[in-house]
């Protein structure tokens, strides 16, 4: 293991217990470039983590780099609370032109909150709420919105939940419904959240909101049809509510296009951003909202860190390298059908195994958690960082930088297929 007795004994005696990443990748990284990170005794690693969709375009991108240092070097803000900076305008002119006006989105308002996507989600549920007068926010089976108490209301994982106490106190104000898919091809979940809320004897309080992600990146890499969104966003206008998109995880390109809810032709009153959209995993976060639902008074929602500047240096180096037209989006597709390809021959030699997710979000459930780990943790001794997703930990999901060279994606896709004939044989000796 390539720690010293010292740096060992540092994590072990003065970091919480509450750690996880680091548990099943069992190394001291020191230096990361592209897809790839590289430990203290010089071995590399194909990232097909990613930081959970945070470095979409790779570790250190050198473009982004060398604006961040230059930033730096000539004494740029790098806090200002929200006032007004350079580089704040410089970003959303970027964000104006790269990605709202090109998709016909001029009607919305760009609102800096904390750092952190779970900032975002409470920070557009408080909006929707003061809105419409309402308390109810409909979330979905096997969502994942964060973990502070009110994102986490809106979050299914009863393990996640249960780290807010005894009986997952405070966690009110929300109703969980059926997400697409979630009883199966054959069950219309949208019908039934229809016949929920117009039966005045339900139960179900009249929404504030609906939120929901067009991919469910930690609930297992489930995706919602474009018609499934489509009708979501129709019964939030029905009944009075308003429709919040997750795209934390799914955005910034995630999904083959920059929003994950493009396919479906919709525009949501809130959208919440966070992960990659500083560009090079620095902490930002923001919530679109349409500006008739721009109500707040000043300070109604702020926060020491709102606007991080060195974040909107390297945001804005990231919208005009890769969005100021279709050519990165194209790159993205035929990636992702790489990526599709790669998995399928997984699938054929794991029979009770199949594809989930969208783009270059994309897994394999495998029906069982101890598969699924088994084959991250031999796939991390042959290189690979990969990690699992699913109520159970069941599906194999991948994040690699949207970036990666191709042939980058197909060795790590060979080890991964590797790995997963490896303990695919290791499971059927145990059972003999």
């Amino acid at each position: 293991m390539p720690f010293t007795d010292t740096q060992e004994d540092i994590f072990e005696r003065r970091e919480s217990i509450v750690r996880s990443y680091c548990r099943n990748f069992d190394a001291l990284f020191v230096s990361a470039k592209g897809s790839e990170m590289t430990d203290a005794d010089g071995e590399t690693y194909i990232d097909f983590l990613a930081g959970c969709s945070t470095l979409n375009y790779g570790h250190n991108d050198p473009d982004m780099k060398a604006a961040l240092i230059a930033h730096i070097e000539r004494d740029g803000i790098a806090h200002g609370l929200d006032m007004y900076t350079d580089a704040k305008a410089e970003w959303l002119k970027a964000f104006e032109e790269n990605i709202l006006e090109p998709r016909g989105m001029g009607d919305y308002k760009i609102m800096m909150t904390g750092p952190t996507g779970t900032n975002a989600v409470e920070a557009a549920v408080k909006l929707a709420r003061k809105v419409t007068g309402r308390t109810n926010v409909i979330a979905f089976t096997n969502g994942f919105h964060g973990m502070t108490m009110g994102a986490l209301a809106l979050t299914g994982n009863a393990g996640k939940r249960g780290g807010s106490g005894t009986g997952s106190v405070g966690l009110t104000g929300t109703t969980h419904m059926p997400y697409a898919g979630a009883f199966g091809d054959d069950i219309d979940t949208l019908k039934q959240i229809e016949t929920m809320l117009d039966n005045p004897s339900s139960g179900v309080d009249a929404p504030a909101a609906f939120i929901f992600e067009p991919i469910q990146g930690e609930g297992g890499l489930n995706a919602a049809s474009k018609e499934w969104m489509k009708g979501i966003a129709d019964l939030a206008k029905k009944h009075g509510a308003l429709l919040i998109i997750d795209d934390i995880q799914s955005g910034c390109g995630r999904s083959g296009d920059y929003f994950g809810f493009e396919i479906a032709g919709i525009k949501p009153d809130i959208i919440t951003q966070a992960k990659s959209l500083s560009g090079m995993g620095l902490p930002f976060a923001c919530v679109l909202i349409k500006k008739e639902h721009d109500i707040w008074k000043p300070a109604e929602h702020n926060g020491t860190f709102r606007g991080n500047n060195h974040a909107f240096v390297t945001g804005k180096v990231a919208l005009d390298k890769f969005w100021k037209d279709d050519s990165f989006q194209k790159d993205v597709r035929a990636k992702s059908e790489i990526l599709t390809e790669g998995l399928q021959k997984i699938i054929d030699i794991l029979p009770d195994a199949r594809l989930k997710g969208r783009g270059m979000m994309q897994g394999i459930d495998v029906e069982s958690g101890d598969l699924a780990s088994d084959i991250c943790a031999r796939a991390f001794q042959k290189g690979l960082i990969i990690e699992t997703s699913g109520g159970d930990d069941e599906v194999v999901k991948v994040l690699v930088a949207l970036t990666v060279p191709e042939a980058t994606l197909r060795k790590g896709l060979d080890i991964l297929l590797e790995s997963a004939r490896e303990a695919s044989d290791s499971t059927k000796v145990a059972a003999e």
